[in-house]
């Protein structure tokens, strides 16, 4: 069986920082990869640029997504993911500052699965992640996979 492997797209080193803190010490322990761009994180997800020997029956368990990034945003790296056969069941929650109406539309719109904010408060924000972890990684019983 697979590990269930997270990943996570931030570009802000803190924020990155802070989520892997959080998952950890709510005792998530899955393997975290880090993607800090759109581009990385589509590359990764379907195996091209720098991940092109990445098998990519192999996908995520669960994909955090930050939507102000660079190269790609999230809004554009999650209608990707929704448009292509092999990633559009992957639960993608969305992880964010934004606290945009128009932002969390967008992203419900393109499918996401869910939209957090990020707390500065990082026992409020540990908590969120711990959560999110705990339904998405424990409870949440996924399509199969082929």
């Amino acid at each position: 069986m697979n590990e269930k492997r997270i990943l996570l797209v931030e570009d802000n080193p803190d924020d990155e920082a802070l989520t892997i803190r959080a998952l950890k010490a709510n005792n998530l322990r899955n393997e975290i990869v880090v993607a800090r761009d759109g581009a990385e994180a589509v590359d990764f997800l379907f195996g091209t640029g720098a991940y092109a020997d990445r098998d990519t029956a192999n996908q995520p368990e669960l994909v955090l997504l930050d939507l102000n990034l660079p190269k790609l945003n999230g809004l554009e790296v999650l209608k990707k993911i929704r448009s292509d056969n092999r990633t559009q069941l992957l639960p993608v929650v969305v992880l964010t500052t934004s606290d945009e109406d128009r932002d969390r539309v967008d992203s419900y719109r393109l499918g996401a699965n869910s939209y957090i904010g990020k707390s500065v408060n990082f026992e409020k924000f540990s908590e969120s992640v711990r959560q999110l972890g705990l339904y998405w990684l424990s409870l949440n019983i996924g399509p199969p996979r082929s």
